[in-house]
């Protein structure tokens, strides 16, 4: 098992020594983590930028897989409660699956959670371009670095005021959503039976049937539709009483966000005038058709907006990730003293910048096999969480003040199975890639790590977690 590091409490309190851990400054609520984390989740930047994926592949069973999605993530985030609330680190999922499961798994999981925090934002950032297109038009690339060059120095703020500003964002977002649902519901062409339809339109037009294959290969991004909630425990250092706020912030979140999401594409799957414009997964035209350009404009830009918001708590998630695992020594010591340095308002700045501009670099690059290898990260991510919560109440875990999941142990191993089923019908190439940079990874931790187990990766949780 790892060995995982809780800073001896003194009487009264003491200048921290220069060597000992630093800590994340707690500073928000519910109410803030859950507006941090439901703009992680981006609700309508996910419904404008990744389903019209998912409706050209699947069609009219769009809904019922992000439905099954949703109804996986429940279990998925049953997991991340309990764990988050027994180990509140910002190192989230590597922390949880370290403490529980051993050292290597934690650095497998750091690793494929490191994959979607560097891939994911870029990729979303560079949607940008298509809906800020009625004012004007911008090269995809350019308007990506742009967003992610702008998500990093909102980054280096202090996190309360980013609450409160992706809260604003948040409101504008939610607001577009609500306006594509109502106009798709109000312009019906179909009923609930098409929701069960299974249809999708083939390359000569024709109805094609959605085999129950194609929906399981659709679950890996269906589960990432709703992924964002597991900013809750990368943000758990900074919550108030993070024992009772990370559980209910990660339920809340997924309850919200699936709403703002599922509602809106079952609207859109009963409002296309045919199964090709629905297979098209040209949201915005149908928008504008609705209703009139104006209305269209106001959509486009409210999801300009939601993709900024991401951007911004996406960099902060991100660089809290970073920051754990340099305080955690995963690195040679002068990367880790430079990634673990707080800024004047508390944030990893360095940490910060670290995730950012690269970031901003990677708009410049074809990341179409990158997004696929992201779904299979994702479900390779919950796997291993979902083994760290079935080993959660072993010694004197069993004991620990958490909040706890009910069904446990069934939960976790129907998760288990489920999630390596999806993994097994994902492509080839993406299976290959991610193979590849595990591997990789394990050879740093059998030649870098593993000899220097007294002195590197070394999981800390914090001491003043309130019972």
């Amino acid at each position: 098992m790892t060995d995982t590091l809780r800073p001896v409490a003194t009487a009264a309190p003491e200048a921290p020594a220069p060597d000992s851990p630093q800590k994340l400054k707690r500073s928000i609520g519910v109410v803030g983590g859950t507006l941090l984390t439901l703009s992680c989740v981006t609700p309508a930047s996910t419904l404008f930028v990744v389903v019209p994926d998912l409706f050209g592949s699947l069609g009219t069973a769009t809904a019922l897989t992000v439905a099954i999605g949703s109804l996986l993530c429940i279990a998925v985030a049953f997991c991340y409660s309990e764990l988050g609330t027994l180990i509140p680190s910002a190192g989230g999922e590597y922390a949880m699956v370290s403490t529980l499961a051993g050292r290597l798994a934690g650095w497998l999981v750091f690793v494929l959670s490191l994959l979607v925090v560097m891939i994911v934002p870029p990729v979303i950032a560079m949607g940008t371009a298509d809906y800020l297109a009625p004012l004007v038009h911008l090269d995809p690339a350019v308007a990506g670095a742009g967003v992610m060059l702008l998500a990093t120095l909102a980054g280096l703020l202090d996190l309360r005021a980013n609450a409160w500003i992706t809260g604003v964002f948040l409101v504008l977002e939610v607001i577009a959503a609500a306006v594509v649902a109502v106009l798709g519901f109000t312009h019906g062409h179909r009923g609930p039976g098409s929701l069960v339809s299974m249809q999708v339109a083939g390359a000569d037009g024709h109805a094609d049937t959605v085999t129950a294959m194609l929906v399981v290969s659709g679950l890996a991004i269906a589960l990432f539709i709703t992924q964002g909630f597991s900013t809750a425990v990368y943000l758990s250092e900074e919550l108030e009483n993070p024992r009772r706020n990370v559980a209910r912030t990660v339920l809340a979140t997924l309850a919200i966000s699936t709403v703002i999401i599922l509602v809106p594409v079952v609207a859109i799957t009963f409002g296309a005038s045919d199964l090709t414009e629905l297979t098209g997964g040209d949201i915005g035209s149908m928008v504008t058709a609705w209703s009139d350009s104006a209305v269209g404009t106001f959509v486009s830009l409210c999801v300009a907006l939601a993709i900024i918001n991401a951007g911004i708590v996406m960099v902060i998630q991100n660089s809290r990730v970073l920051f754990a695992s340099a305080r955690d020594k995963a690195w040679p010591r002068p990367v880790n003293d430079v990634f673990s340095k707080l800024g004047r308002f508390g944030s990893p700045w360095v940490a910060t910048l670290a995730v950012g501009i690269p970031g901003a670099l990677l708009c410049f690059v074809n990341l179409d096999t990158l997004y696929g290898v992201t779904g299979v990260s994702v479900t390779g991510m919950y796997l291993l969480v979902a083994v760290a919560a079935l080993l959660s109440r072993r010694g004197h875990h069993q004991h620990a003040h958490a909040w706890r999941m009910p069904v446990w142990p069934v939960l976790p191993v129907l998760l288990i199975v489920v999630l390596a089923y999806i993994l097994t019908q994902q492509e080839t190439a993406y299976l290959l890639w991610t193979g590849g940079i595990t591997a990789a990874a394990t050879l740093y931790w059998a030649l870098y790590l593993r000899p220097r187990r007294d002195t590197r990766w070394l999981v800390s949780i914090p001491e003043d977690v309130q019972a």
